[in-house]
């Protein structure tokens, strides 16, 4: 009997193992998981949306600090004990992940931690990813050196990869444009930007042709999108070219 019991753990523990390496292959690597990186964005002002159409002054008045990549999957793993995404692979940005997905992480996140993390309105957004250029790009005009700082429908053979593995904007922040869009804490409406607040704009109280959150940066399988450019998608839906990054308040 005890021959039989150490040979049901034997392969109880073999298949543990092997289900793990399915949800994340790398392993079979020996890649380390990393946790959150965050760097801090200090206070300032800036000229927000696209030059010529819908620019407008906004000031960020107070520092925070922001995930200087994408929350990866193994992050997720991590907090929410499951992996929903599309690419499976422990550096990868967890996908197909929802704007309510993403909230219950930061709230989960906030408690395990016992600090405030959160979604980044899309003023925070755009404030990071500029990182204080006034180009189309933060890496300049133009498409010249858009390989060197994004993962595009041009070179990333249609799917996601490794976080941190191009250059990063003068903030230190990886993957801006490109490799998974990015959920933003506000409700999208195009016209709120005619009306708000210089300081610190939250988004509107409700979104505008449906309700729909922000999305921001672009994904891995078309092309790079600008820095102003938003898009939007209700927040239940899920897509495997849809990610986040996390924002933590200063204490």
């Amino acid at each position: 009997m005890a021959k039989e019991r150490n040979l049901l753990w034997l392969v109880t523990m073999a298949c543990s193992v092997l289900a793990l390496l399915c949800v994340f292959p790398d392993l079979l690597c020996g890649k380390k998981v990393k946790w959150l990186k965050l760097v801090y964005i200090p206070p300032g002002e800036f000229m927000m949306g696209m030059r010529g159409l819908s620019q407008h002054k906004v000031r960020i008045t107070k520092g925070f600090y922001m995930g200087a990549y994408e929350v990866t999957q193994a992050q997720w793993q991590e907090v929410m004990a499951t992996n929903p995404s599309h690419y499976k692979g422990v550096d990868l940005p967890v996908d197909t992940v929802s704007w309510e997905d993403a909230t219950e992480f930061c709230r989960k996140l906030s408690q395990k931690e016992g600090k405030t993390y959160r979604l980044p309105t899309d003023a925070e957004w755009e404030y990071a990813c500029r990182a204080g250029t006034t180009t189309d790009y933060y890496f300049g005009d133009g498409y010249s050196q858009v390989s060197h700082y994004a993962w595009y429908g041009g070179n990333s053979g249609h799917k996601s990869h490794p976080v941190g593995k191009k250059k990063p904007n003068g903030f230190g922040l990886y993957d801006m444009t490109g490799n998974v869009w990015e959920w933003c804490s506000d409700w999208y409406d195009e016209g709120y930007y005619s009306q708000s607040p210089v300081d610190d704009p939250k988004g509107p109280s409700t979104g505008s042709s449906g309700q729909y959150r922000v999305l921001r940066g672009g994904g891995c399988g078309g092309d790079a999108w600008p820095v102003a450019s938003r898009s939007d998608g209700s927040p239940t839906y899920r897509y495997d070219g849809v990610g986040f990054r996390v924002v933590q308040d200063l204490d």
